[in-house]
């Protein structure tokens, strides 16, 4: 069921109070609104490499992604009253998929069936990061840099937006589906790594918190001529000039700000807008996507690529202790989330199959750490217990799951985007420790691989007040050749 859709204004008051001011300069980047340009190191063209794909979806699992309850099935232990949470390795059972050999988890049955399309990273590990956080971690996942920074660090969408370019010019570049950025914990961590950073904010996300509503984000007010546009961005145009605030925008941050305006007026006009309207898929499409707002989400984000999003992440939504921030009732949670994202993964996969467009759109399924029911971070790590203490054993259902922060080997998927097909890459250890053991593949790596694959370099790199910012850290990632054919 979706929610009322509010009629979209796009009046500003007179004068431009400092207050909207400000929220506006959030929008195009306020953390770093002291910056001038950044500029590239080097030719444009030493920015990029050689491209396999021309489009990323990122699926991303947020709040910690059990890898032995979804990609990595380790030995199965059946709930029984009283047991140790030291026989708990998964608590789901092992299916067969597409790919002779490679087992995946009971509940996954559609995303098994469309195994031999990908690569299965089984090795993904990351750091300690002192605090086994999600805001730290998710941070680190989506920009390659460890929090506190004292720049503001590009997402990875936003590096493809700056280095590629669009696709399609009235297309926004980098769209992010399905995660709120207000009224939820933790709302202004995820702020601080859901932005185009230095960039500028002609290159940050088009946020779509809910798929259903997205077409209402692109529908101009009702009654209202594209003259009356023109006069609003005009009227803006003068606004920020005339703001007492002015001197708080670089030329570089007050540019890129009404260039994102300019991109939203010619977006608002296309064709293309169509796209971000789900309704107008065939019910019976709609109906196989729809497990809910994720499900839905998929949805949208197939028809954007089709119509020249270079770059779309689609979430789970990060909220605390919900989805698969999995601290109580992990099993049946994780049961719920299984039936939530296996049919759309699944249909996205095969629909962009069927269209031609899966050897040229990578598709990228993760999330910022793994689970454990007794370990938290990794073995010798001194990161403080993210969970409840509940004794040795498992009294009720509840606490049957994997709960505990664990990042010494997690999972990661890949489809389509030139990544080998029905490959695994890498293993974990199949008793506690559940460590990467095998060809471990760290996150600056893991996006060396991922911007290899689209065409940037993950040496590309910009001056930013006289200091140069790499695409990987140190310009250090190197892509694993492995996973890719």
């Amino acid at each position: 069921m979706s929610r009322p859709v509010p009629e979209l204004d796009l009046s500003l008051p007179e004068p431009l109070a400092r207050r909207e001011f400000l929220r506006l300069l959030g929008a195009a980047g306020a953390a770093t609104l002291s910056l001038s340009a950044p500029r590239a190191l080097g030719a444009e063209s030493a920015q990029r490499v050689p491209a396999k794909a021309d489009a990323c979806i990122l699926i991303w699992l947020a709040g910690g992604m059990a890898a032995p309850e979804t990609f990595d099935p380790k030995r199965y232990a059946p709930y029984e009253k009283g047991m140790s949470y030291s026989r708990v390795l998964s608590t789901f059972p092992s299916i067969p998929t597409a790919v002779d050999g490679v087992r995946i988890c009971e509940g996954l049955e559609g995303i098994a069936g469309v195994m031999d399309r990908g690569t299965l990273i089984r090795s993904a590990f990351q750091p300690d990061l002192g605090s086994i956080l999600h805001s730290r971690h998710q941070f680190h996942w989506h920009t390659g840099y460890v929090p506190p920074q004292t720049v503001a660090c590009p997402h990875i969408g936003a590096w493809m937006a700056r280095v590629l370019g669009p696709r399609n010019p009235v297309m926004p570049a980098f769209i992010n589906v399905g995660q709120r950025l207000e009224g939820i914990g933790e709302s202004e961590e995820l702020k601080a790594f859901t932005t185009a950073g230095f960039f500028g904010g002609e290159f940050g996300p088009m946020n779509l918190p809910y798929p259903e509503e997205a077409s209402a984000a692109v529908r101009p007010p009702k009654g209202m001529d594209p003259g009356r546009f023109v006069n609003r961005d005009r009227e803006f145009r003068r606004l920020v000039d005339a703001s007492p605030d002015r001197d708080l925008l670089s030329d570089h941050q007050r540019n890129s700000m009404l260039r994102s305006m300019d991109n939203a007026y010619r977006l608002l006009s296309a064709k293309e807008r169509a796209a971000f309207d789900i309704s107008l898929e065939p019910k019976e499409v709609q109906q196989d996507y729809d497990t809910g707002r994720f499900g839905r989400g998929c949805l949208l984000a197939r028809r954007l690529v089709e119509n020249g999003a270079r770059f779309v992440e689609v979430t789970t939504e990060y909220v605390p202790f919900f989805h698969w921030d999995t601290h109580g009732k992990g099993h049946e949670t994780v049961d719920r989330l299984h039936k939530e994202i296996d049919r759309p993964i699944a249909r996205l996969i095969k629909d962009l199959e069927a269209r031609g467009l899966l050897d040229r759109t990578l598709v990228v399924i993760a999330s910022e750490f793994s689970r454990d029911a007794m370990i938290e971070g990794r073995p010798g790590s001194a990161a403080k217990d993210q969970a409840f203490n509940r004794g040795t054993t498992i009294e009720n259902p509840d606490h049957y799951g994997l709960h505990r922060h664990f990042t010494g080997g997690t999972s990661v998927m890949m489809f389509g985007g030139g990544v080998k097909k029905g490959h695994v890459h890498g293993a974990t250890a199949d008793e506690r420790p559940l460590v990467a053991v095998k060809d471990p593949v760290s996150i600056e790596d893991l996006h060396a691989t991922l911007f290899t694959l689209m065409g940037v370099s993950p040496k590309a790199a910009f001056d930013i007040e006289g200091r140069p910012f790499y695409s990987t850290v140190d310009g250090k990632g190197r892509a694993v050749s492995g996973v890719m054919a």
